[in-house]
């Protein structure tokens, strides 16, 4: 009988707070050991998309493979839960590179913030009137004013998330791609929004920072009354998310636009 792959060996098994992914979790250490995620080969991760996420960012610069089991609520990002022949899937894998967002949110008091983002960096306006904002990409003014309820940049990863409801494009996940998207533009009324290279640097500027605040959110870390974020994709960091032939994150882009 051929064994599995050694890399495949170790796998750690981590689960969101909902019972059946705690159950999972229990049924999957009982049958294939449970590592710790430091030696692990792999990292499971069971539960739905903001599980998958929050796992994403806690061990991001581990090096470790991800892979996910549908055991939440929204699962785009996993694959479907079986308890059996894990490591022959392991082993079948198809490889996806995330690659995420830095951003750097200057606020009021002038102190600087650094976060990372998967999906998207969005800003939002705090209070009843709406957002002014500038867009600058490259360091060149592309929108000298922007009234919104605020603005968002994608990844690929994400277009299919926030971006995509609020009107924003899907983009393939190979695709070198960020998207710029507007979150319920009053003026002007009719932009949509940019496709940029990812190698581009998205500046916004608050205009009337004080009567209108606004805050800067990378996934989940939020920064209140921001002045100044720059964005653009993390050169040095590329997470390994694993998914069962047939149903990579390509394909379920390319499906979802098609769903009517």
């Amino acid at each position: 009988m051929s064994r599995p792959p050694a890399r495949f060996e170790r796998i750690a098994f981590l689960a969101s707070r909902a019972p059946e992914a705690e159950k999972a979790r229990e049924a999957l250490a009982r049958r294939y050991g449970d590592a710790d995620p430091v030696t692990a080969d792999v990292i499971v991760a069971l539960g739905g998309d903001g599980f998958m996420l929050r796992t994403l960012h806690k061990f991001m610069n581990s090096g470790k493979p991800f892979y996910g089991m549908h055991r939440g609520t929204v699962g785009f990002l996993m694959n479907e839960f079986h308890e059996g022949g894990l490591r022959e899937r392991l082993a079948s894998a198809e490889v996806t590179l995330i690659r995420p967002l830095v951003m750097r949110a200057l606020d009021a008091d002038g102190h600087m913030h650094e976060h990372r983002a998967i999906n998207e960096v969005s800003l939002f306006r705090q209070i009843y009137q709406a957002a002014r904002l500038r867009v600058l990409v490259d360091g060149m003014v592309r929108l000298g004013e922007l009234m919104a309820d605020g603005v968002l940049v994608a990844t690929p990863a994400g277009s299919t998330a926030y971006n995509l409801s609020v009107q924003g494009p899907i983009i393939p996940v190979g695709a070198p791609l960020l998207a710029l998207t507007p979150i319920s533009p009053f003026r002007p009324r009719h932009w949509r929004g940019a496709l940029l290279p990812d190698s581009a640097t998205v500046t916004v500027e608050v205009l009337e920072a004080e009567r209108r605040p606004v805050a800067a959110v990378a996934d989940h870390d939020e920064v209140r009354s921001v002045h100044r974020v720059d964005i653009r994709r993390d050169p040095d960091v590329a997470m390994q998310m694993m998914f069962d032939p047939g149903h990579n994150l390509d394909e379920r882009i390319l499906r979802e636009q098609f769903v009517h």
